[in-house]
């Protein structure tokens, strides 16, 4: 399956901006997808995950309440709902996924998923 991620901006603090990543090539039905955000010089960082069957999401404390993952099987695409964004919000993010058997599966290591996509960067102005 191929990604592709789009739906980054610029955008105020405390504003919204929804994300979209969707599959080419390929069908989300039976895959997990993640949301990962990274920073010139750090480390790729958890955002966001959904189960293929879109029944399980996980969050990190850092976006819970906030961000909001959601997955369309019928469109192929997951798509990440940000709210109440933050200045140290602003990142390059990422879409991946990952072939599942569990309908509540949601992995949130870089290295439990097989596919990624390109960035879309998200800057939030403070």
């Amino acid at each position: 399956v191929q990604l592709q991620a789009s739906g980054g901006g610029l955008v105020q603090a405390g504003g919204s901006l929804r994300l979209s990543c969707a599959a080419s090539e390929g069908t989300f039905s039976r895959y997990a997808v993640g949301w990962f955000r990274q920073v010139p010089g750090k480390d790729r960082e958890f955002v966001a995950a959904i189960s293929w069957s879109g029944r399980t999401t996980y969050y990190p404390e850092s976006v819970k309440g906030r961000f909001t993952i959601s997955k369309d099987n019928a469109k192929n695409t997951v798509s990440l709902q940000m709210d109440s964004l933050k200045p140290e919000d602003t990142a390059v993010y990422y879409c991946a996924a990952v072939y599942s058997g569990s309908l509540t599966y949601t992995p949130h290591h870089e290295n439990e998923y097989a596919y990624w996509g390109q960035g879309t960067l998200v800057t939030v102005s403070s």
